[in-house]
């Protein structure tokens, strides 16, 4: 390789010299292109391992007008959910030979709409809204009309175009289970009341519990901390009524856990309690939790496979992608305490 070679990096005519090729055998090569034989294909991808040849996609956007490039607003947060949902973006986005430009966000309308609109005019070749839109539905609606977007947020407020997990089965798997192991009723640590996830679980508890002819008790909210559990586990410790709880994610319920702990109620004993997510220290906490399993890290690399699927071939009909989750049985659930 010469001098200038190095500089520049390997360019398509290099990987073409190189493998014995045209360059347009080598741009058929890395299109996928089907008139291609296979001995061909080896031999020019061998040649692009061995330049370290990367496609430059900035010409190739010029030409084809895709940027091979996915926009992606997450929220500003640290949650394991989030994370975990984000990585699944990244493989699948690698997987199906995309880059992810990503942007965060707050929760407020003006911010949401804002990050959206910076996608756009980046340029990418399609969005995953992966934070609850809330107020600012119709304006994201708005600005993604004539670009493809897919959204993980847990509700129906981009219709069609929802990937991710059936948020209602999961606060029901929940509740019935408490109430089939003989509880009278579930109190409820909801999430914020802003995410449209939190909103979904709190109706879906509320309305088992009325359908089953029980007392609703009042929900308490959580901001998906544990902290936030351990402070609403401090109050609900205090209440000798409370034997079951359903808190709305793994890592408020382990603040709740160590709250009932502290102030001498036993778990499973005394009471029972259930997170959602099954987040892998979930198998891990003191008891291990019982929980509802739902895998953010497979949403992520279906919202991509959905979303690609869409950018070529936007005249097809997309109906929502919602997966059911599943109840996984541990050590923090059982039958309530005798005479409660």
């Amino acid at each position: 390789m010469s001098t200038e070679q190095f500089t520049r990096g390997p360019a398509m005519r290099d990987v073409a010299a190189a493998a014995g090729v045209s360059a347009q055998t080598v741009s058929r090569v890395l299109n996928d292109h089907p008139n291609v034989q296979d001995s061909t294909r080896r031999r020019v991808m061998a040649v692009i391992e061995e330049l370290g040849y990367r496609r430059n996609n900035t010409a190739r956007a010029l030409v084809t007008g895709k940027s091979r490039t996915l926009g992606v607003l997450t929220l500003a947060t640290n949650n394991y959910s989030r994370s975990s949902l984000a990585l699944g973006i990244e493989l699948g986005a690698r997987e199906a030979g995309y880059t992810v430009n990503s942007v965060t966000s707050s929760l407020s309308a003006t911010a949401l709409t804002d990050a959206v609109s910076r996608l756009v005019h980046q340029g990418v070749d399609g969005i995953i809204i992966a934070a609850p839109l809330q107020d600012a539905a119709e304006q994201v609606r708005h600005i993604t009309a004539r670009i493809p977007t897919v959204n993980t947020d847990g509700s129906s407020s981009m219709g069609d175009s929802m990937v991710g997990v059936d948020q209602d089965i999961a606060a029901v798997l929940a509740t019935r289970h408490l109430l089939d192991l003989g509880h009278k009723t579930v109190w409820h640590v909801a999430g914020p009341a802003d995410w449209s996830d939190a909103a979904s679980r709190l109706n879906s508890w509320r309305r088992t519990l009325k359908e089953a002819g029980r007392e609703v008790p009042p929900e308490l909210h959580g901001d998906w901390s544990p902290e936030s559990g351990y402070r609403n586990g401090l109050i609900l410790a205090r209440m000798p009524e409370v034997t079951a709880i359903l808190v709305a994610s793994d890592e408020m319920a382990f603040g709740v856990l160590r709250a009932l702990t502290e102030l001498g109620r036993r778990i499973p004993e005394d009471v029972s309690v259930v997170g959602i997510d099954d987040i892998d220290l979930a198998a891990f906490s003191n008891p291990p939790l019982t929980t509802i399993r739902q895998s953010f890290e497979d949403t992520g690399r279906r919202a991509v496979h959905r979303l690609v699927s869409q950018i070529a071939h936007p005249e097809e009909a997309m109906t929502p992608d919602l997966v059911a989750p599943t109840l996984v049985i541990r050590s923090s659930t059982a039958p309530p305490p005798p005479g409660s």
